[in-house]
């Protein structure tokens, strides 16, 4: 705000992965640093974003939820559930009248240093992931970051309340 008196586009990009477990087997305290980083760090970069744009009346956030922030699966529980978290938080916060547009992207597996460290420890088999993939690769950060763009620039300018999917079709 110093710099450029205003703030126009906020990108909260929080998501770690931990050990992959089911409810009934996860460690609390793996349940604690996930929540504390995937849903309250966007909890807390939302509440200062809205304040300064909703005194603008104007501004785009988008939120990182993830695939699994959209359905379940066998194994990392507390991460999709921090996941779900971000797009609730997203969809409640879209509703305030003040200008401010909210979405979220739902990456599905894409080619980052988190899942290449879940390659490395066996929590993620890359040729059964490729293979669950109907467009047959890992997806790229730039084309969620080109989604990330489109969601805060003037072409998505009607926009609000939505969780974009990005997985190469394999929701679909």
């Amino acid at each position: 705000m110093a710099a450029f008196g205003r703030l126009d586009v906020a990108f909260n990009n929080a998501g770690i992965q931990v050990t992959y477990a089911g409810s009934a087997d996860e460690h609390a305290e793996d349940f604690d640093r996930v929540n504390a980083v995937n849903y309250r760090g966007v909890w807390a970069s939302m509440k200062c974003e809205l304040r300064q744009m909703r005194s603008q009346g104007s501004g785009a956030i988008v939120n990182c939820s993830s695939i699994r922030g959209l359905g379940g699966g066998p194994g990392p529980a507390a991460y999709s559930a921090s996941k779900h978290a971000v797009i609730g938080r997203t969809k409640s916060a879209a509703l305030g009248p003040h200008g401010v547009r909210i979405n979220a992207v739902c990456p599905g597996t894409i080619d980052t240093p988190m899942v290449s460290e879940m390659v490395a420890t066996g929590a993620l088999d890359q040729t059964r992931a490729v293979e669950a993939i109907p467009i047959g690769r890992l997806g790229r950060p730039d084309e969620i970051a080109a989604a990330v763009l489109w969601l805060c620039g003037p072409g998505a300018s009607f926009i609000t309340g939505v969780a974009l999917l990005g997985d190469g079709g394999q929701l679909a």
